[in-house]
């Protein structure tokens, strides 16, 4: 299991990545990213149209445990980022967070639901 903040952490400081909705979308549709991280609380329209692009281009989407502003400050900004583009790595293993996803077979809605669950409780 890798540390997803430490990741992202180091792909922003290492590799080439894009913050925000419109360049996730962007990258989803024109199958330019490697992976898209979205934060939970990204809003739910723009989590669909993101999948839906990214399914159809291949782009893995994966789903942040926390909200925008804590994936904000997982990339070391002082904002809020609903979503963000990976293009190159780096020097992380953020990569195997895909492999990670896929091993323990939950999907991009489950893991909205659980989260959504989490916060509910």
């Amino acid at each position: 299991m890798i540390d997803v903040d430490k990741a992202i952490a180091t792909t922003v400081k290492t590799g080439k990545v894009l913050f925000g909705a419109n360049n996730a979308l962007k990258s989803g549709k024109l199958s330019r990213a490697k992976l898209i991280l979205m934060a939970s609380n990204c809003p739910r329209n723009i989590m669909e149209d993101i999948t839906h692009y990214a399914n159809l281009s291949g782009v893995p989407v994966v789903i942040y445990k926390g909200s925008s502003i804590d994936l904000g400050v997982a990339c070391g900004k002082p904002f809020m980022v609903s979503a963000l583009s990976i293009r190159e790595p780096g020097d992380s293993d953020i990569l195997k967070l895909i492999k990670e996803t896929e091993e323990t077979g939950e999907t991009t809605e489950e893991s909205e639901l659980s989260t959504a669950e989490e916060t509910d409780a």
